[in-house]
């Protein structure tokens, strides 16, 4: 028996699932330890409800694709409108070179992928799957480029795929970074100490640089940038500036839409929710840039936040978990490859580029944290570090940058590229 239901009904059962989520999360503590998000915890559930449903009785569901497409737009959307160039400024130097770090890594990601699903007799385009679409990207990405991918090129079960690799990537990358740096600090010769020394002695002690002149409370720092991906941070918005921030939404979606039509059959035709991201960052940096128009950051973050938890519940709603049993064995090997190559690459080039410092280990575990799961997960990481050692300004400022907004531009344009070669 197959069950159509309308905008309503899906946008009611996609609150409920979220609400399950914080429930599961707030009492489950292996999922509030790694960092599961709220709409993966409820989904799954959900999704495991379907799939019995399906096998025991014969029901299957449709639910409202147009809302479920609006919400993953919104999201990518103000992923771009988040996206301040000027910020760069902030990092210097550091931020510019561990975001060409980060992007190597993803484009190693990706080769990696594709090679292994290859080599074991599965589409390439899964190989991406497995790669910097779901790992790097989370369950956001993976689940916007799952719809793509079974869409646009008949990759059956990628949205699954996607969002079961994307869980899997937030648990390893929470594992392995916290150990990860602490053997490279133990290298370094650093102790445990506690947490009350001032810049001049952390850079005494770690031989790192402190990108403030004053000491900061790693919290503060988390705050006064106002991390993209922290659902659960209050945010003061008012009705105003939640309109005007509706409004440039609209701008990014319907410049989407256009360039969408525009670029069909072309050389530059990109899926819809990329010219979404983009549309956010011309919007962005061009009034405030040219016309120095404040941005509301707040509102961005709170009705991009909300966005992607609604997509996420209603992609995990639409699950077919029965596509992914003849995948299991294969993908599993390729996940753990991926993460020996993850710690591989941390130890001999994230370290190493980064100063070969305790801040580079700090941020060595914050790269763990997002290039296999998210950036909470890689916040995460790094206070698990520095609670036990010392605070790392640098990493606290770097990280949240790129693994919130400049992360997902780079992957985007790799991932465009991957798709587009000959093999693929």
């Amino acid at each position: 028996m197959e069950i159509t239901l309308n905008g309503y009904y899906t946008l009611i059962l996609a609150t409920l699932v979220l609400l399950l989520g914080r429930f599961l999360v707030k009492n489950i503590k292996f999922l509030e330890n790694f960092n599961i998000p709220e709409p993966v915890a409820g989904g799954l559930v959900a999704a495991v409800v379907v799939y019995i449903l399906n096998i025991f009785w014969g029901f299957s569901f449709n639910f409202h694709q147009g809302l479920q497409t609006a919400t993953m737009l919104m999201f990518f959307a103000s992923i771009g409108l988040s996206a301040d160039f000027s910020k760069l400024k902030a990092g210097g130097t550091p931020l510019l070179i561990f975001t060409i770090v980060v992007s190597v890594f993803i484009i190693l990601q990706d080769i990696v992928g594709v090679a292994m699903a290859s080599a074991l007799g599965l589409d390439p385009l899964l190989g991406l799957v497995t790669g910097s679409i779901a790992l790097t990207g989370g369950h956001g990405t993976a689940g916007a480029w799952g719809i793509t991918l079974e869409e646009q090129y008949g990759v059956v079960g990628a949205t699954t795929l996607g969002i079961a690799v994307a869980t899997y990537g937030l648990v390893a990358g929470g594992v392995v970074g916290g150990p990860v740096a602490r053997r490279l600090i133990q290298r370094l010769g650093i102790e445990p100490t506690p947490y009350n020394q001032s810049p001049s002695d952390i850079e005494k002690v770690t031989g790192a640089q402190s990108l403030y002149s004053t000491k900061h409370d790693e919290d503060d720092i988390l705050n006064d940038k106002e991390i993209f991906e922290r659902p659960d941070h209050i945010r003061l918005i008012t009705a105003s500036s939640t309109i005007e921030t509706l409004a440039l939404f609209a701008g990014a979606l319907a410049f989407a839409e256009t360039m969408t039509l525009v670029a069909a059959d072309t050389w530059f035709e990109l899926p819809t929710f990329v010219w979404a991201l983009a549309g956010g960052v011309i919007i962005r940096n061009v009034l405030t840039i040219f016309f120095n128009f404040e941005m509301f950051d707040r509102a961005i973050d709170v009705l991009g936040n909300a966005s992607l938890s609604l997509f996420l519940a209603m992609a995990l709603l639409s699950l077919k978990l029965w596509q992914l049993t003849d995948l299991a064995g294969p993908v599993l090997v390729i996940l753990i490859v991926q993460t020996v190559i993850m710690i591989i690459y941390v130890y001999l080039v994230t370290f190493k580029i980064m100063g070969k410092n305790y801040d580079a280990a700090v941020l060595s575990a914050g790269h763990c944290g997002f290039g296999m799961g998210a950036t909470p997960t890689a916040i995460a990481n790094m206070q698990a570090v520095t609670d036990r050692y010392l605070p790392s300004y640098k990493a606290f400022l770097i990280v949240p940058m790129v693994g919130a907004f400049f992360v997902d531009i780079v992957n985007a344009t790799v991932l465009q590229i991957f798709v587009n070669l000959p093999f693929m």
